[in-house]
């Protein structure tokens, strides 16, 4: 009988700790807008800074995990965090605030960077992605179901992401320093297998997160304004649909490879946008209710499994790190994209065009996972970026070939 494998807590904290901005987006866009004397593009845009430097962390270090050390490269990104989230959540000045935002997503996309290398890596990496989803979504619930009751002001939830980078350094000492030449060599320091379906799938996931995250962005604003909900019962809202996210996360974590990678990816992407739509069409609270639970409960079981596909295409996770910020590319336009959108057409259209945008995306990204189905693919998931958010795997569990962890995104 073999032993348990042990769960690498270290890189499931790390994956928490750098997708909490995205899955906050909601909240800090919204107080950011109501806290400081900005309007609401204003705040979408910073938002959006913040994912933008998230997202550009992890095409800068993508192939450089293993040079520079996991080690090293973590409690950078913590400590990154830690002050930039900081630094913003103690000053009113919106310059400052920008700056130490920007600072804190790149922070952020750091500790993303470094957690989908090593989730990789693992034998089992749907596991361990499934339980960075777990933590992550089930911090940002109590979150959400706590800010409102702690007061105003912008800082609050920037706050909250810099304590939990904080938290996470004391871990980073598990963690490897630089690979050796010879490890690296084993694996194989090439160029990209598999280079136009990770192409493909790099270029399609843009789009995918922007679609969601525009309206994921906007959706505080939503349940306050259209639907005429208190903060409190957004918050709860919120809270409800990341704890059905968790079921999502152990859905797909008992589904593993049984329905494949197509049709978990293609059917949940067409779902997701008619949630989507009738999220944004709300006006009321059964209505925002259920447009956001559900939305939140197929997200994590979609984001799985196109993670784990991005993974599956290179055991040394360079796929997964560059799809993982490909993503976060679409989420860092989502909050402006969602404000600009919102603004000029109103909440129920913006819906319908985000919805059908995620209809028209599902196709390639579909086609990509029956391509990459033919082949044989060596174990390979991991998280990278919300945000999807925000932010989260192809998971064959069964298999070799499986999932990420993400957010992206949120």
């Amino acid at each position: 009988m073999s032993a348990p494998r042990t769960l690498p807590w270290p890189l499931v904290a790390l994956f928490t700790a750098g997708y909490l901005a995205p899955y906050l987006l909601p909240t800090t866009v919204g107080r950011l807008d109501s806290g400081l004397p900005l309007t609401a593009t204003q705040a979408g845009a910073i938002g959006s800074a913040l994912l933008l430097s998230s997202a550009a962390a992890g095409f800068l270090l993508a192939s450089r995990v293993e040079r520079i050390g996991a080690r090293t490269l973590a409690r950078a990104g913590l400590a990154l965090a830690f002050l930039g989230y900081g630094g913003a959540a103690l000053t009113g000045v919106v310059p400052a605030v920008v700056a130490g935002a920007v600072a804190g997503g790149f922070g952020s996309g750091t500790v993303t960077a470094v957690a989908a290398s090593g989730i990789a890596a693992e034998r089992d990496p749907h596991r361990v992605t499934t339980r960075g989803l777990l933590g992550v979504s089930g911090l940002a619930a109590a979150l959400y179901l706590t800010i409102p009751h702690l007061g105003p002001g912008h800082g609050l939830p920037l706050a909250a992401i810099a304590l939990t980078a904080l938290a996470v350094w004391p871990l980073t000492g598990r963690l490897p320093r630089r690979t050796a030449p010879a490890a690296r060599t084993a694996v194989g320091y090439g160029r990209l297998p598999h280079l136009r379906a990770g192409l493909l799938l790099a270029a399609a996931m843009p789009c995918w997160s922007l679609a969601q995250n525009a309206l994921w962005g906007v959706s505080g604003r939503i349940g306050l304004a259209q639907a005429r909900l208190g903060e409190v019962t957004v918050g709860a809202v919120f809270a409800v649909a990341l704890g059905a996210g968790l079921l999502g996360v152990l859905g797909a974590g008992v589904l593993g490879s049984r329905l494949g990678r197509a049709l978990p990816i293609g059917a949940g992407t067409a779902l997701i946008a008619a949630c989507v739509a009738l999220s944004a069409s709300a006006r009321d609270l059964p209505a925002f209710a259920a447009g956001e639970i559900s939305w939140n409960l197929l997200y994590p079981i979609v984001l799985s499994y196109v993670l784990g596909l991005a993974a599956s295409l290179d055991p040394r996770g360079r796929w997964a790190v560059l799809v993982g910020s490909a993503s976060s590319l679409g989420t860092a336009a989502g909050p402006l994209t969602g404000s600009v959108l919102a603004a000029g057409v109103g909440f129920p259209v913006t819906g319908d065009l985000l919805g059908a945008g995620l209809l028209v995306i599902a196709v390639p990204m579909t086609a990509v996972a029956l391509r990459t189905a033919k082949r044989p693919l060596s174990v390979v998931e991991l998280p990278v970026e919300a945000p999807a958010v925000p932010a989260q795997r192809a998971y064959d569990t069964a298999s070799p070939s499986n999932s990420y962890a993400s957010t992206s995104a949120r």
